[in-house]
């Protein structure tokens, strides 16, 4: 006999702030009435940290102290054991969003090496010889907007072969590329904004990209793993562009992939945006900004 479980939340967007309460409904489907034995929703939030593949023989001491972070953890029974007639039910619940103790809620976060998931799972236990029944459904979490305002900080920048730290400086053909940044300290629901300047260049240029960069480290007393990877790579021109045209800086920080910077004991998530120039040879010629990152 084939019975549909699932959970539906209230809110369409799936996002909750520390005090608020998560309520939904946990819906059944089935054909004929249905014997149970119990039915339990638990709550779970957790900062899943993993080591990248260099740094395992490096710290194999605290490879072990990489453990799961709990940050919530609750559990209520939503029925007991017994029938649900046959066709669709709907079994409402409501679940406080609080923390135990002096945790604290991160953000939900979708990274490489640091992971921060909310989510709802629903246990239906059934006879021996019926399987039980389980569904899980992630839920996102924002942290309390910050109170201050923030102070943009721009930044003006000046590329030529005499800035860049490279080796291979002397053998670099001439170009120089001016631009700034409206904000390092930036509203993560608000875009990052600028413009780049090629006010003159020896080879032609084949494109300028704009990289975006998370910067995760992960450790304890032990000793740290920093570990960096693109989140998302956007190509604002194309080919060889005219010299002293203003190029639009624009790029929106994309959702679960990016958080307010965070900082704590054991782990840190830090975002940076690279301004690449690919000249015609496919030669790289890469500026660095860091990047603070909050939610107003």
């Amino acid at each position: 006999m084939s019975v549909t479980l699932d959970i539906r939340l209230k809110r369409a967007n799936k996002v909750y702030r520390e005090g608020e309460t998560v309520a939904g409904v946990i819906l059944l489907i089935c054909k004929e009435a249905l014997q149970h034995h119990g039915i339990s929703l638990s709550m779970e939030g957790v900062v899943n940290l993993q080591l990248s593949s260099k740094s395992v023989g490096v710290f194999e001491a605290f490879y072990n102290s990489v453990k799961p972070i709990q940050l919530i953890s609750s559990n209520i029974e939503v029925a007991k054991a017994g029938k649900i007639p046959g066709g669709k039910t709907e079994i409402p619940f409501e679940f406080p969003l609080h923390t135990k103790g002096n945790k604290v809620l991160y953000e939900t976060y979708h990274g490489v090496f640091v992971n921060i998931q909310y989510s709802l799972r629903c246990d239906m236990k059934r006879s021996l010889l019926a399987k039980d029944l389980s569904r899980s459904c992630e839920f996102i979490v924002h942290c309390q907007p910050q109170k201050s305002k923030v102070i943009p900080t721009p930044v003006n920048f000046t590329i030529t072969p005499d800035t860049l730290q490279s080796r291979e400086k002397n053998s670099l053909p001439k170009f120089l590329i001016r631009g700034h940044l409206d904000a390092t300290n930036c509203v993560i629901s608000l875009p990052l904004t600028g413009e780049v300047v090629v006010e003159n260049s020896d080879v032609p240029i084949k494109s300028i990209e704009l990289q975006l960069v998370r910067v995760e480290t992960c450790g304890c007393a032990e000793g740290y793993a920093r570990d960096a990877t693109e989140i998302q790579n956007i190509q604002i021109a194309e080919g060889d562009v005219c010299h002293g045209l203003a190029i639009p800086i624009y790029m929106i920080f994309p959702r679960l992939f990016t958080c307010p910077t965070l900082e704590t004991t054991n782990f840190k998530v830090e975002f940076e945006v690279n301004v690449v120039v690919v000249l015609h040879d496919d030669h790289l010629i890469t500026e660095n900004f860091p990047l603070k990152l909050c939610r107003l």
